[in-house]
């Protein structure tokens, strides 16, 4: 053993084997009692943790980590490199979005060549009237390491811009207001705040959500009048139960303001007039667990996406002057299905476009005022439509993407009259021929005889004869469902012979509310062997090489990656977790964390010995034991709000301790960056070219 100096901090690492390698870095035990009403369980890496980010010990191991990883990986930097141009090459640099109409003027996003950042501008009245740029990203994010534009709202008089940016990556945002016509920002500054603007009819009056400092809970919806001190900014609404979120926004017509708080089982929205800054709100129907419902307005009346009839979801309505006597007063649109599950919906003059999931796709139809069902078609047995910007409802053409695993990101406009379509813009995907490549659906058979939709792509040429590497990809947390696309970044991968699988495991929404249900709680073990069934599934039915399979998941799907690994590390032969969810009993029991306090209805309550012995039972971190494991590459960001970086910090340390295998741990931590990574599209690609790299070398599919 020797002693390695980084930062003036001593820590521990074992002698290299190979002189040119050096070894792992092995951080300090230092026992901690982790206390709980049902146990207690010692965590000899808790010292880790540091939310100042400022101890210099624990600053030394994270860079003794990507020391070792940049180390590791330097034989592979001219694979690193190609994949990173094989991806550019597949992005066009100058591309800009469609324009969208909204108050008398058409918005667009445009990058320009080699920008990480996009401009955002508008044109009056024409689409080719002189453009006034609102935001130029580029120089906004100049000599930052760090940027991220997010909401930003116009005022109603187009004079001002009211916008939300992070320069740091914890998610804690500073509003600014810049006046459109000068370009000057005023003086007016918000700080930890949510991405999440409304401004009030008088054009002087911005609503947003404040965030509790320690928590990062969006907690407070505060009226800020420009030109006044923050501090006396009112208070309009608090949520004391920290246990929901919260959220702000306008209705469909404008002419209402909403405050949205929701938890994992219930919500509740209380909405006033938007035409001046709001003193009080009226509650569309209190909360009540296990009713959640969502309220927009159009055409005299409130249109409600809520499970009061149906888990899967019904659209109802109630009359403005009947709202008041709450779901008793709401009456039906639309059916109850066991097979269609209501995702989404957009309320337009004289009809209803509905976002929905049958059959594990995301689909469209459009619902008249008789009632008169009309579904948008597609060509592909897996593919997603998406209802896109629809700013000005009083129109007959919706606007909606298609696309799957080898159809380009397709925007289309649909007439709901007369069911004419038209394409709008095909996402350019240069280098990039859509016939050379194949994709299917398939029903993989999981242990309890649940039917698993997984998504796949691949080269045509590639054998079906169990010799291909595969790639398996899954999310299945939140209720949150993983459609298929084309990304630039996955074609060198199937260039390569790999073949591509996205695994619709429960605990996602593909197949209704009850594949969710069936995949939370105490039914999150589905996910995990949901994933591994698949895996089987696809090694058993040859479109994969039992000993050439590589999976990612991150954030929740990061714990998916950490328990696979502990529950069948034999199935897979490398594992990509990013920003991993790895330590669950410990950080659910504190509620100090940001996002713990909302999701005991997602994971439970480690308080109540049920959930604290099931969740111990699959935790990551607490399973890593003396046996094998796959070869291993795992990021986080220093500053990740969603994640904290001592989780995937601690496993690590505790998968070299504990694992028997010789097998590569890499572990890469961007100091200067949060849950999604550096900010940037190029950044996002170089990012994931190093893992990529790493991937094909374990795959033995290099070239």
């Amino acid at each position: 053993m020797r002693k390695m100096l980084l930062a003036g901090v001593a820590f521990t690492v074992a002698a290299s084997a190979a002189a040119q390698m050096p070894a792992p870095p092995r951080p300090a035990k230092k026992p901690h009692q982790v206390t709980s009403p049902n146990g207690t369980r010692t965590d000899e890496y808790y010292w880790l943790r540091d939310d100042t980010r400022k101890n210099p010990e624990m600053l030394a191991y994270l860079n003794a980590e990507n020391g070792y990883t940049d180390a590791a990986l330097a034989s592979l930097k001219p694979l690193q490199d190609r994949l990173y141009q094989e991806t550019v090459s597949h992005i066009k640099q100058d591309d800009s979005s469609v324009p969208y109409r909204k108050n008398g003027y058409w918005y667009q996003t445009r990058f320009e060549t080699g920008a990480n950042y996009p401009i955002i501008e508008r044109r009056k009245g024409e689409k080719t009237a002189p453009a006034e740029i609102l935001f130029d990203q580029p120089a906004m994010a100049k000599d930052r390491s760090f940027f991220a534009l997010s909401d930003w709202q116009v005022s109603p008089d187009n004079r001002l811009v009211a916008y939300a940016e992070d320069t740091v990556g914890r998610r804690q945002y500073t509003l600014k207001v810049k006046d459109l016509a000068t370009g000057q920002l005023l003086s007016d500054t918000i700080t930890n705040a949510e991405p999440n603007i409304v401004w009030a009819g008088d054009n002087r009056t911005i609503l947003y959500v404040a965030k509790d400092p320690t928590t990062l809970r969006g907690y407070k919806v505060m009226a800020h009048v420009l030109g006044t001190p923050v501090a006396q900014d009112r208070l309009l609404y608090e949520e004391k139960d920290d246990t929901f979120q919260m959220g702000i926004g306008r209705t469909t017509d404008d002419r209402f303001i909403c405050v949205f708080v929701q938890s994992t089982v219930s919500n509740e929205q209380r909405c006033a007039a938007a035409a001046t800054a709001p003193a009080s709100f009226q509650t569309i129907a209190p909360r009540k667990r296990d009713l959640r419902y969502s309220a927009d307005h159009m055409d005299g009346r409130w249109i409600i996406r809520t499970n009061l009839n149906h888990k899967n979801y019904t659209l109802m309505t109630v009359a403005d002057d009947a709202v008041a006597g709450g779901p008793a007063a709401w009456k039906a649109l639309t059916p109850a299905s066991d097979t269609v599950f209501i995702e989404d919906f957009k309320p337009f003059a004289g009809f209803i476009a509905i976002n929905q999931r049958e059959g594990g796709n995301r689909m469209i139809r459009l619902l008249d005022a008789a009632g008169t069902s009309i579904p948008v078609k597609a060509d592909e047995p897996a593919y997603r439509m998406t209802l896109d910007v629809n700013e000005e409802p009083d129109t007959p053409w919706v606007r909606y993407t298609y696309g799957s695993l080898v159809t380009p990101t397709t925007t289309y406009e649909v007439n709901a009259k007369t069911g004419e379509r038209r394409v709008l813009k095909v996402a350019p995907v240069p280098g990039y021929d859509p016939a050379n490549y194949v994709t299917e659906r398939v029903w993989a058979t999981a242990r309890d005889g649940t039917k698993i939709p997984v998504s796949l792509v691949y080269k045509k040429g590639v054998k079906r004869d169990g010799t291909a590497p595969l790639f398996q990809y899954a999310y299945g947390s939140y209720g949150s469902s993983t459609d298929p696309s084309v990304d630039p970044g996955r074609i060198g991968l199937l260039d390569r012979g790999v073949v591509y699988a996205i695994a619709h495991i429960r605990g996602g929404q593909e197949m209704g509310r009850q594949w969710y249900d069936d995949g939370h709680l105490l039914n999150k073990k589905n996910s995990f062997t949901d994933f591994i069934d698949v895996t089987r599934y696809l090694v058993a039915q040859k479109y994969a090489a039992k000993d050439r399979v590589a999976t990612m998941g991150g954030s929740a799907g990061g714990l998916l990656m950490g328990a696979v690994a502990n529950m069948a590390p034999e199935d897979y032969k490398v594992i990509v977790a990013q920003v991993p969810f790895v330590d669950v009993v410990t950080t659910m029991l504190d509620a100090s964390i940001p996002l713990t306090t909302f999701e005991y209805d997602e994971w439970g309550n480690p308080a109540q010995k049920q959930y604290y012995d099931y969740m111990l039972s699959y935790s990551p971190y607490d399973q890593v034991a003396a046996k094998n494991y796959p070869s291993m590459y795992v990021g986080t960001g220093l500053w990740d709000s969603q994640v904290q970086y001592y989780e995937p910090a601690k496993w690590v340390a505790r998968l070299r301790e504990k694992k028997t295998d010789s097998n590569p741990l890499l572990f890469r931590v961007n100091m200067e960056a949060g849950h999604g990574g550096k900010s940037g599209r190029f950044e996002r690609y170089r990012q994931n070219a190093e893992w990529g790299a790493f991937v094909l070398q374990q795959l033995g599919a290099a070239e």
